[in-house]
């Protein structure tokens, strides 16, 4: 389903990810693996057509993106359909004056019927429990509640893809364990999971295969997520433990 294939993005000159090439299969759940700065941000924003790569090639489900097609309103508009992106700092995608804002969002520009945006939102703001938060300004949330409002507004469009960047950072024990039951459940009814993180035992028991990124921004290795995390002098080799 995503195919990167030698790609490499620079800002300003500085490499950002260099030579990289992954396929993720549909319904995978897959663990984006680095030292802080090695490049896993940035990784995300290529699949989520964020950033473009400088050099080598993307596909999503068998099509490249290029610059050419995000500028296709109607391709670009059904590619971030199917694919969801929760930041790691969920303030930069919550901008409405209230959660029910916020969830309903989405499925307003798509141009659905009254009757689907009120279905889907009532059921993404039960699946993700923030009912009573509704009415609340998300700037007034808790961390944990920003999450969980920010994942109902991308569940609202019912993505085949979630990304996501650092999941469990600034949340409590029970709304991490929360996140990680919701998050393999979804992927158990077929959602492809990728995630990235360096706390490599905040996702264990969701993600089965990783993907590591240097220092240096390239890929050094890809496998079973258990049997990478087990690996502890290669974890010392590339600054993860």
């Amino acid at each position: 389903m995503i195919r990167l294939e030698d790609v490499s993005v620079a800002y300003d000159g500085k490499s950002a990810v260099r030579g990289i090439s992954v396929e993720i299969r549909r319904g995978e759940s897959v663990a984006i693996l680095g030292p802080n700065g090695s490049g896993k941000s940035t990784l995300l924003k290529l699949i989520n057509g964020i950033v473009l790569p400088d050099s080598g090639r993307y596909q999503f489900d068998g099509v490249e993106l290029t610059k050419a097609r995000l500028k296709d309103q109607s391709f670009a508009k059904r590619f971030h359909q199917r694919i969801g992106f929760l930041f790691q700092n969920p303030d930069i995608q919550l901008f409405c004056a209230s959660v029910r804002e916020e969830v309903e969002f989405g499925p307003r520009q798509m141009g659905l019927a009254e009757e689907e945006v009120e279905a889907r939102v009532s059921d993404c703001m039960k699946l993700l429990r923030v009912e009573n938060l509704a009415s609340r300004a998300p700037w007034h949330l808790s961390e944990g509640e920003k999450r969980k409002a920010a994942l109902a507004s991308i569940l609202a469009l019912n993505p085949d893809v979630l990304t996501l960047d650092e999941p469990m950072n600034g949340i409590d024990p029970k709304t991490r364990r929360f996140f990680l039951e919701l998050l393999a459940s979804l992927n158990a009814s077929g959602k492809t999971i990728v995630c990235a993180t360096h706390d490599l035992r905040s996702m264990q028991g969701l993600l089965h295969t990783a993907v590591v990124i240097s220092e240096g921004h390239n890929l050094v290795r890809t496998g079973p997520y258990e049997e990478i995390v087990s690996d502890h002098s290669f974890l010392e080799t590339v600054n993860l433990l």
